[in-house]
């Protein structure tokens, strides 16, 4: 397993997403047992990167977080060979009045004793925050760096200008700044990422920054493993098919005909190059310079070990020229224009 650099932390290319300890998005429960099971895959392939946040699960109010419990559990006594990262909310459900430096303390300190632990690696803010001066947070997360709750700190969510925003506050105020920046990114935006897109512009701020790049979803919730192959027809027990209202929702914005066009064309040049689609979509990532590790959920040992295994394809120039490409014409090809005369 290749190791990349977040500040001062070396973490696996590949890391776990255990957003679905606990109780899922979906509505589907993964216990302590297939937790654990989960996290021994993980530390034998070569994974130490676990990412998490304090309302992971959804079956608990925000702030109760299984999947923090979980974790933490299921390391133990292996503490020392785990990066963790969790995330905090500006706000919580139980506390919505609670804002700012007096929410992160807070926050940080549950998610400790949920994690049992004494310091988390990466405490990341999950989304932006319009109420709470950037000075403000950036304060109390260098005073928790000082302390030694924390170790590194990054943002979630963020645009291009708000990492540009926050480096910059942190220099004037001499505080610590984020060394992370986590957003959705995954190999259907190949032909996004050109000056002036979001994602352009969010890469070109971590560049100047000095900011490393975690994506999340990188599978698309399962498009890119190409287990689905109708918008309107899921695999029976599959977690699109029994997650009800939220899985119905997750499945308008990925399983799309659109992205299931993509993820053929991928497929078949995965194919053509002796790999999987899961290989080309975790190794398109792992093999940016800009990329420190992807986030892959698993809810069993098997996923793991495939993720982990998945990651070992070094992708050239031309591949990203070509996956680019092929992206693009596919997504123009599911027009509604598509084929009609100019």
């Amino acid at each position: 397993m290749k190791a990349r650099r977040i500040g001062s932390l070396e973490v696996s290319v590949i890391g776990l997403g255990t957003n679905n300890f606990g109780t899922d998005w979906f509505g589907t429960p993964c216990d302590l047992a297939q937790s654990r099971a989960v996290v021994d895959a993980a530390l034998d392939s070569g994974i130490n990167f676990f990412d998490t946040a304090e309302e992971y699960s959804v079956a608990s109010s925000w702030g109760q977080g299984e999947s923090e419990q979980f974790l933490g559990a299921a390391l133990g006594s292996r503490r020392d060979r785990a990066i963790i990262a969790s995330k905090f909310q500006i706000e919580s459900l139980a506390a919505p009045e609670e804002r700012g430096a007096e929410r992160i303390r807070r926050a940080v300190d549950d998610s400790l004793r949920r994690l049992g632990t004494d310091y988390i690696d990466l405490y990341q803010q999950h989304n932006p925050d319009p109420d709470t001066p950037l000075e403000e947070t950036l304060g109390v997360l260098e005073e928790l760096v000082e302390v030694g709750k924390v170790r590194e700190i990054g943002c979630a969510n963020f645009t291009g200008a708000m990492v540009d925003e926050a480096t910059a506050v942190a220099a004037r105020a001499e505080t610590v700044g984020f060394s992370s920046a986590q957003n959705r990114y995954r190999v259907l935006d190949a032909a996004a990422t050109g000056e002036g897109s979001e994602l352009g512009e969010l890469f070109a701020a971590c560049e100047r920054n000095g900011l490393k790049l975690i994506p999340y979803f990188p599978l698309a919730n399962g498009v890119l493993t190409g287990k689905y192959n109708d918008p309107d027809a899921v695999p029976p027990g599959s977690r699109l098919a029994t997650g009800g209202q939220v899985a119905r929702h997750v499945a308008e914005l990925d399983l799309t005909e659109e992205n299931l066009a993509i993820s053929r064309a991928l497929e078949a040049y995965a194919r053509d190059h002796g790999h999987s689609l899961l290989e080309l979509s975790l190794s398109w990532l792992a093999s940016q310079p800009l990329v420190a590790t992807v986030i892959a959920g698993a809810r069993t040992p098997a996923q793991v070990q495939g993720n982990a295994a998945a990651g070992g394809w070094q992708l050239a120039d031309e591949d990203f020229a070509a996956i680019a490409a092929i992206v693009r014409e596919a997504r123009a090809s599911t027009r509604p224009d598509a084929g009609r005369p100019r």
